[in-house]
């Protein structure tokens, strides 16, 4: 393998295996925030014992992602140097405020809120998670307004002396169409992540531990993780599909190539239809596929009869535009990411409406049916499906838009860094996955055991006792 091609497995491994654990952190300190205001609230220990669990959930999956972070950026700088020096004055601040601001925001909130449990007032400490929530979606978004610049290059110019984008609108780069219409679309998916965590772990304790079927307040435990995570992954389902259809359109304006490459469209074509899979027999001219009439082009425009253009036409006008190159991303690539993500995204909402039907009207989820025997003998499938839909979607996203770094201005064969040799990217492959195998084994015992353990109330309930009445009393 060449140092182009090893430098992108790198950054695909790197990058892949730190987003494992952005959308748990982003959506575990939203639920945790609102478990701890219900049990604020209420009162009702069930709350609050809950929130402990969340959020020593979020506690391990911070420290993690801090530590894949870091390592994504050493890596971004060792093999992509020249990229880095394209691509810095862009990236700089939306990195500094990233780091400076949203994760110190994160860092230190989230140590007083495990720190001051017993010490703040029930208020003040509701409030420090809540600030760590907010911290993530900061993050979140600066991260994407930087990554939408290489989808959709806005607010800077290329100096002709240098060669570098030179950033002049730093509130263009902010307002990008792309990252307006991702950051919700991102957020959903996070949603449906850590609502799936929470949805496993509440069933677990229901079907594994006995004594958690018991009433009071071990059974009304696993309900309420359980019923939480549910309404969280079915919610966060819909916005899910609300948002990537506005997403969708939004990249077909943008990025044509990638819409025609998700379906693996050729010539250009009026009430384009969308295919659910697709199969090449041997023998065959064309491959046989499960259509669904006129859905692309609704898809692509929100009008089911417009013209959807071809990877073929697209290809002719970029030769012209940008010169002779080959601008067809991998198409079986594209193709299938995309629908993995749909697909394990509608069966993970699937599993939530199900649990949520089962589970109503205070109704116990006994293993009595044929469907629940086998939804609880797949527990540990419920956090993975839309974890592993968002990271076909990243997958879809990226290696659609190449031959580009950033569309339109800079391939990617062009930034790799000059001096590197595939003997340092292997050597350093290997020390990444070494470092990302022994931190797998760590979160992932650290997950068992926290949802093993019986949940320790997070404080006594605030009191909520009306002042006694003033007592006449002799005095001298």
């Amino acid at each position: 393998m060449t140092a182009l091609e090893l430098s992108r497995l790198q950054f695909a491994v790197v990058t892949v295996y730190h987003y494992l654990f952005v959308p748990l952190s982003i959506s575990l300190s939203a639920l945790t925030a609102g478990l701890q205001t219900a049990w604020w609230r209420t009162g009702d220990e069930r709350y609050s014992r809950a929130t402990m669990l969340a959020g020593k959930l979020l506690m391990a999956t911070f420290a993690v992602g801090v530590v894949t972070g870091l390592v994504q950026e050493f890596q971004f700088g060792l093999s992509w140097s020249a990229f880095a020096q394209y691509y810095g004055d862009v990236f700089g601040p939306t990195l500094a405020i990233e780091g400076m601001l949203a994760f110190f925001l994160e860092a230190t909130f989230l140590g007083l809120w495990w720190f001051g449990r017993d010490r703040l007032r029930p208020g003040l400490h509701l409030a420090t998670i809540w600030v760590v929530a907010v911290g993530t979606l900061i993050s979140a978004y600066v991260i994407l307004a930087a990554n939408a610049f290489m989808q959709h290059p806005v607010g800077a110019t290329i100096d002709p002396e240098t060669g570098r984008a030179v950033l002049g609108s730093f509130g263009a780069l902010l307002t990008n169409p792309v990252v307006v219409a991702s950051f919700p679309h991102t957020i959903a998916g996070a949603f449906m992540a850590g609502g799936g965590l929470l949805l496993a772990i509440g069933m677990w304790r229901r079907w594994a531990r006995p004594a958690d079927a018991e009433d009071g307040t071990v059974r009304g435990t696993w309900r309420v993780l359980a019923r939480v995570g549910a309404w969280t992954t079915l919610v966060g389902g819909a916005a899910v599909s609300l948002t990537g259809d506005v997403l969708g359109k939004v990249m077909t304006e943008v990025q044509p190539m990638k819409m025609a490459a998700a379906e693996a469209l050729y010539e250009t074509t009026s009430h384009a239809p969308f295919s659910l899979f697709a199969i090449q027999l041997p023998g065959m001219e064309q491959p046989w596929s499960l259509d669904v009439p006129w859905l692309l082009s609704f898809l692509a425009t929100g009008d089911p009869t417009a013209t959807v253009q071809g990877i073929d036409d697209l290809q002719r006008q970029y030769e012209l535009q940008f010169g002779p190159g080959d601008y067809t991303p991998w198409i079986p690539v594209a193709y299938w990411t995309f629908r993995l993500m749909i697909g394990l995204g509608v069966v993970a909402t699937g599993v939530a409406a199900y649990v949520l039907w089962r589970t109503r009207r205070g109704r116990d989820f006994a293993p009595a049916w044929f469907a629940d025997r086998w939804l609880l003998r797949f527990l540990w499938v419920l956090p993975v499906l839309p974890t592993a839909a968002a990271t076909f979607g990243w997958l879809f996203t990226e290696t659609a838009r190449q031959p580009w770094l950033v569309f339109g201005l800079f391939q990617t064969r062009d930034g790799v860094s000059p001096t590197l040799t595939p003997v340092e990217l292997v050597a350093s492959l290997a020390g990444f996955a070494l470092v990302y195998g022994v931190l797998a084994v760590v979160w992932v015992r650290l997950v068992l055991h926290v949802s093993r353990r019986e949940p320790a109330p997070l404080h006594p309930a605030p009191e909520r006792q009306e002042t006694p009445e003033p007592v006449l009393e002799m005095s001298y």
